[in-house]
């Protein structure tokens, strides 16, 4: 491949030295126009990499963008065992163990503790995806069972058996549900 700069000189002395009539001057006319098209090539091949390069450049700023956006998603699932297990542990709690004089701070303290927890999950972006009386979606919900209902909808969910959680625009875990069907 020729320089450009050599180009551009070669066409300056070729211009600066005149075209005679004749067989030399035609093909020095031929030799210019072979650098011209040579440049123009060049150009264009100049042109596809800086194009090419910019688009690895976006590629790699947006991977860059994805990774530190979703870094803790593995973290984020093994948490989500651990809001499971808190909010299991308090369903369970009867009304008289919570009025108990020793025990209703144990109580209190386990419910502050799984509202700090949802307080982290919210700074980091995990969301619980909303699911009683939503239609089924199955890119948030996984149906797991049928449930005759005369009061729903086909297709609307009416029981959640696990809750499902969102980090920023991405299904971390679906929610386990029950969607109504006709009796």
């Amino acid at each position: 491949m020729i320089d450009e700069q050599n180009v551009q000189d070669e066409a300056e002395e070729t211009s600066e030295q005149g075209f005679e009539e004749g067989e030399e001057g035609g093909l020095e006319l031929d030799r210019l126009s072979e650098l011209v098209k040579e440049l123009e090539e060049v150009r264009q091949h100049v042109l596809y990499a800086q194009a090419e390069t910019q688009n690895v450049r976006r590629r790699l700023e947006q991977e860059k963008q994805n990774a530190a956006a979703y870094a803790a998603a593995g973290f984020a699932r093994d948490m989500l065992s651990v809001k499971d297990n808190l909010d299991r542990a308090l369903a369970a709690v009867p009304e008289e163990v919570r009025q108990d004089e020793k025990m209703g701070p144990l109580v209190t303290g386990v419910e502050a503790t799984s509202r700090e927890l949802d307080a982290a999950m919210q700074r980091n972006g995990i969301t619980r995806i909303e699911a009683l009386g939503q239609p089924l979606d199955p890119h948030r919900h996984q149906a797991m069972v049928e449930i005759p209902s005369d009061e729903a909808e086909p297709g609307t969910i009416v029981q959640e058996l696990q809750s499902g959680y969102m980090i920023k625009d991405r299904l971390l875990r679906p929610a386990l549900v029950g969607v109504a069907k006709t009796p």
